[in-house]
């Protein structure tokens, strides 16, 4: 499965980007197949143990601000693997297909 996810902490003011590392900070270390952009977090793996990373996360994050908002899309599909660039892959390669001079 895919599993995009962000977290916000709240109440610690308006720059949250050292927070936001402690979340991603954990992710990159669970291993799981990752990639991080300017809204999200995406992460494959089993459903288990990607959500117990979205866990991990949102704590290292809640430890420090008294309140935090997560916000998860996924895409459960058994069997798959490989999404978190093949999805990425299909569309640019269709893109390129298309692409006008």
């Amino acid at each position: 499965m895919l599993v995009a996810f962000s977290v916000t902490p709240l109440g610690t003011g308006e720059d949250v980007g050292e927070l936001v590392a402690e979340a991603v900070r954990v992710v990159r270390e669970s291993g799981l197949p990752n990639r991080t952009d300017a809204m999200f977090t995406t992460i494959e793996g089993e459903w288990d143990e990607v959500m117990a990373v979205v866990k991990a996360a949102t704590d290292a994050v809640a430890a420090r601000a008294p309140r935090v908002s997560l916000v998860v899309k996924a895409d459960v599909r058994p069997g798959v693997t490989g999404a978190l660039d093949a999805k990425v892959e299909s569309v640019e390669r269709h893109l390129s297909r298309t692409a006008t001079p």
